[in-house]
């Protein structure tokens, strides 16, 4: 028996997945959660074999839920399941330690297929997403235009971001300009769509 935890912060969401998993005779639900800080509490507690993580989830997202889950208890293995099938949430999912990646809408069958082959050791991904994912290659973006376009996400002034980030305004202005031209963007707001779009914030 394959035991598994999910963390979705949908409840339809996560109670589909898991009447459509239960119908399998090898797959046991073991624990439900609906937000990414309680991933780990929640693993350590029922120790499922598999972890299927949203990425989007109040408390902590699903790329940092999975690095965390990874250093807490290697032994359980994280499929991403996602909405947001990004190239760049793709590659950062990877990085954190997921040992597949797949969309929602994939046929419960074939999700039901990659709970088994990740909880074999093997590695699962979306084909169709990872040629996007190589074909797009990684985030143009450094660490510290990251940071600021994240924290641009929910508007402000430049004076506010530059509060929030511990920073000069008129470093605040650089990063942006920056992010703005590698991103081939007009406005701060659209560096900050197509960046998040891309799925390298």
């Amino acid at each position: 028996m394959i035991r598994l935890l999910l963390a979705d912060d949908q409840a339809l969401v996560r109670g589909a997945l898991a009447a459509l998993l239960s119908l399998e005779t090898d797959l046991e639900v073991v624990a439900e959660v609906g937000r990414g800080d309680e991933v780990v509490e929640a693993a350590r507690r029922t120790r499922p074999d598999v972890a299927l993580l949203d990425v989007e989830m109040p408390g902590l997202d699903g790329l940092a839920a999975t690095a965390a889950l990874r250093a807490a208890l290697p032994a359980c293995k994280v499929l991403v399941v996602t909405t947001f099938g990004r190239p760049g949430y793709l590659r950062r999912a990877m990085s954190a330690g997921a040992s597949g990646f797949v969309v929602k809408d994939t046929p419960a069958r074939q999700l039901a297929d990659a709970v088994r082959r990740v909880a074999a050791g093997l590695r699962v991904v979306d084909p169709g997403l990872a040629a996007e994912s190589l074909a797009a290659g990684d985030s143009p973006l450094t660490v510290r235009e990251t940071e600021v376009l994240r924290a641009a996400r929910d508007g402000g002034t430049i004076a506010d971001l530059a509060a929030t980030l511990a920073l000069s305004e008129g470093t605040v202005r650089n990063h942006l300009s920056s992010a703005i031209g590698k991103t081939g963007a007009r406005t701060r707001a659209e560096a900050v769509r197509l960046a998040d779009e891309s799925g390298w914030l």
